[in-house]
């Protein structure tokens, strides 16, 4: 088993989630985050007064797979979420030892 973890532009989350529903993904945690890269920040505008924003809104996703299905899923996730610009994210693809379900105690595979 896998975890997937995706760190996307917020403008990409609905057509990157629709586009794993498309391929059967039923379940995916979505957080809001901050952080910053490359970019470092940005500058904005409030009451006339410019500063720099140290860290961007991102959107970060996880998900939970079999092995066989993580790199579908990863592909769907880097032609969804790419706009070929600086800020577009990053991909983690992590091991899962166990999963328990709480509710029934099932363990492994089935508890996804």
């Amino acid at each position: 088993m896998k975890k997937i973890e995706a760190i996307i532009r917020p403008s990409k989350l609905n057509e990157v989630k629709d586009a794993l529903s498309d391929i059967g993904i039923k379940g995916i945690t979505v957080s809001t985050v901050q952080g910053f890269g490359r970019q470092k920040g940005h500058t904005e505008v409030y009451r006339a007064v410019q500063y720099k924003a140290e860290f961007v809104p991102k959107i970060k996703l996880e998900i939970i797979v079999g092995d066989e299905v993580a790199d579908q899923i990863v592909e769907v996730i880097l032609n969804t979420a790419r706009t070929n610009n600086i800020g577009d994210g990053k991909i983690f693809i992590l091991p899962i030892e166990e999963i328990i379900r709480i509710r029934t105690g099932e363990r492994g595979p089935g508890a996804i």
